[in-house]
């Protein structure tokens, strides 16, 4: 089809940099909303390259979800964006179905024209109820929520930084076509930090890295992990409603990047056996004032009283939230310890294998690591879950509570059981919520083999709650 009539917005990677950085200070500065949805909206009125916004959202289990709504109907309907909740798995049922899309105007994002389509830009949403309250079972919004208060009342700025690992696989549409193949293959087995220039993995990396960056990411470093054909490319920190927006951002541009390539990037936790699995180390702070309240120069590893709290809360609640930062039958196999795996519920400066690490720092990069989550999970659980177990839930009176020889369930099974028996879960959720979540992953682990085994089984792909085929789901 011509293109010669069109003349939809592309912009260079250098002027989508400097607008989606503008956007991300405004948003680290808590610009009034009101602000930004007027200026936002007048750009989108005075800017008559733009066909379409992308709204996107995510369900129960973190899925993301995206819908184009016409620029011009949009301006017109931005304050009544309905849709059809009961075809969202762990949303509304069907005889409650209406729900609401408001925009978090601040969530705002230009993307390049060769990666998501000319004329279009990128908005988060917040699901709201009938009422017109927040929904509930939208944890973007029950995060945002939190932090929210937390700031008000506190002045406490949440802080995350993620470290999202993943593979690299032949063709496209791996993941989905699994229960054909039965394997996966790599496309590079250079391993840890090597990767020739222009080979597949490079030239992946390099392209999402440069997507990243023009989406206002703040690069820091990328490059092959330790597995064959696997990957990291971190960013910088966040607020905690941003750096969980960034988590669901960078898997979008991977897998988006991987299938214009004609491959597959997955974030199964342990699609491979026998090689190290991908985790999501989730790096921690909270800030006041500018100051970063977990740095204590005279403090045990260096950081703060406040911290090492944090920590001890953590601890206590491993076993309840396990199934929150560890989320599906195929990431129980990432919890080996012979790849280096955080199964042990305990905290140390060097042990890899513990669940929280204390990583060296300063003033500046003082922080917590929780490193037993894996990166198939809905972010906006993994940071809420951590953050308010961190500071609101309890410390278990265990001797030697950061030392005790304590792990980690080994499988989804005792998760869910732990899940469900908690109290503090309940607390997290409520109980609606809790019990919608407990029922997915229970229909999840259902379909596949009890025990796990020494070879990845085609259901735990198949029905994973990332790649899920829908038509396959239904054959069941």
């Amino acid at each position: 089809m011509s293109t010669v009539l069109r003349n939809f917005l592309e912009l260079s990677y250098s002027e989508l940099e400097d607008l989606n950085l503008e956007a991300k200070e405004q948003r680290r500065n808590r610009v009034d909303a009101g602000v930004i949805q007027e200026a936002r909206l007048k750009y989108l009125t005075d800017t008559p390259g733009i066909k379409a916004v992308t709204v996107l959202f995510s369900d129960l289990e973190g899925r993301l979800h995206m819908l184009d709504y016409d620029k011009k109907f949009l301006l017109k309907s931005w304050d009544n964006l309905t849709f059809d909740g009961s075809s969202i798995r762990g949303f509304t049922a069907q005889r409650e179905s209406d729900l609401r899309l408001a925009l978090d105007w601040s969530a705002f994002y230009w993307t390049p024209s060769d990666v998501f389509g000319a004329g279009k830009v990128l908005v988060f949403g917040e699901v709201i109820d009938k009422g017109g309250a927040p929904y509930s079972a939208d944890i973007r919004g029950l995060l945002k929520q939190f932090s929210n208060k937390l700031h008000k009342e506190h002045g406490y700025t949440l802080n995350a930084a993620n470290e999202i690992e993943g593979f690299l696989f032949e063709g496209a549409d791996a993941e989905r076509i699994f229960h054909d193949t039965g394997e996966f293959k790599y496309v590079n087995t250079g391993g840890y930090y090597h990767s020739l220039p222009g080979d597949p993995l490079r030239t992946f990396i390099d392209t999402s890295a440069e997507v990243q960056r023009a989406m206002g990411f703040e690069n820091e470093k990328d490059h092959p992990e330790v597995a064959p054909s696997q990957f990291e490319i971190n960013y910088s920190y966040g607020e905690v409603v941003a750096a969980a927006d960034q988590i669901q951002l960078y898997k979008l541009i991977c897998r988006q990047i991987a299938t214009q390539m004609g491959m597959t990037a997955s974030f199964l936790p342990k699609p491979v056996v026998g090689v190290n699995g991908s985790g999501m180390h989730t790096n921690i702070s909270i800030t006041k004032n500018k100051k970063n309240l977990f740095w204590d120069a005279n403090g045990e590893e260096k950081i703060s009283k406040f911290a090492w709290q944090f920590v001890d809360r953590i601890l206590t609640h491993g076993n309840d939230i396990c199934l929150l930062l560890n989320a599906s039958v195929n990431s129980y196999r990432r919890l080996d310890p012979h790849f280096e795996a955080p199964n042990q519920i305990k905290a140390s400066a060097t042990d890899r294998g513990s669940m929280v690490r204390i990583p060296i720092g300063n003033e500046k990069s003082a922080r917590v690591e929780v490193r037993s989550v894996g990166p198939d999970a809905n972010p906006y659980m993994v940071l809420y879950s951590i953050f308010k177990s961190g500071l609101d839930g309890d410390t278990a009176k265990i001797k030697n509570l950061r030392q005790a020889e304590r792990y980690l369930p080994d499988n989804i099974y005792t998760a869910l059981d732990d899940f469900r028996s908690s109290k503090w879960t309940t607390e997290l959720l409520g109980e609606d919520v809790k019990a919608r979540y407990a029922d997915l992953k229970q229909a999840s682990a259902d379909r596949c083999p009890r025990l796990l085994g020494t070879i990845v089984k085609v259901p735990e792909v198949q029905f994973h709650h990332d790649v899920y085929n829908q038509l396959l789901w239904g054959q069941f």
